[in-house]
C-alpha cells in the first residue's frame, strides 16, 4: 500500500516541480505526516527526486523559450553554494528540530504568498 502512496506523492511532487512551484513543499509534508518518514529522510528523498524532475522541467521550459540561461546559471551557482551550506547546517539538527524549522519556513512562505497575491490583485485593479 505504501508504494501506491509513493507513486501518488511522486506524481504530485513532479507536477508541482514542473510548474516551478517546488514539489518539496508538498512532498516533504506528505512523506512525514502520512507515511511517517523522518524529516531528514523526507528531505533527502525530496532532493533525490528533484534531480530528474528538474532536468525534465529545464528541457521542456527551454524548448518553450522560457529560460534565460545567463540568469539561470548565476542563480544556480549561488543555489549550489547555499545548498551545501544548508546541508551542513541541517546535519546539526535532529529530525524533530528540522521539522519545526521546516514548518516555520512553510508558514512564512505561505504568509508571503498571500501578501504578494494581495499586492498583485491591488495592482491589477489600479490598471
Amino acid at each position: 500500500m505504501n508504494y501506491i502512496y509513493l507513486i501518488i506523492f511522486g506524481v504530485l511532487g513532479g507536477v508541482l516541480a514542473g510548474m516551478g512551484m517546488g514539489g518539496g513543499t508538498l512532498l516533504i509534508p506528505l512523506l512525514t505526516l502520512i507515511l511517517g518518514f523522518t524529516q531528514k529522510s523526507a528531505q533527502a528523498i525530496n532532493l533525490l527526486a528533484f534531480i530528474p524532475m528538474s532536468i525534465i522541467a529545464i528541457i521542456i521550459h527551454s524548448k518553450n523559450g522560457f529560460i534565460k540561461f545567463k540568469t539561470g546559471i548565476f542563480i544556480a551557482v549561488f543555489g549550489i553554494l547555499s545548498s551545501i551550506g544548508g546541508a551542513m547546517l541541517a546535519k546539526n539538527f535532529d529530525s524533530k528540530q528540522l521539522s519545526i524549522y521546516f514548518g516555520i519556513f512553510l508558514l512564512v512562505l505561505g504568509i508571503l504568498q498571500i501578501i504578494f497575491m494581495i499586492i498583485r490583485q491591488n495592482n491589477l485593479k489600479k490598471d
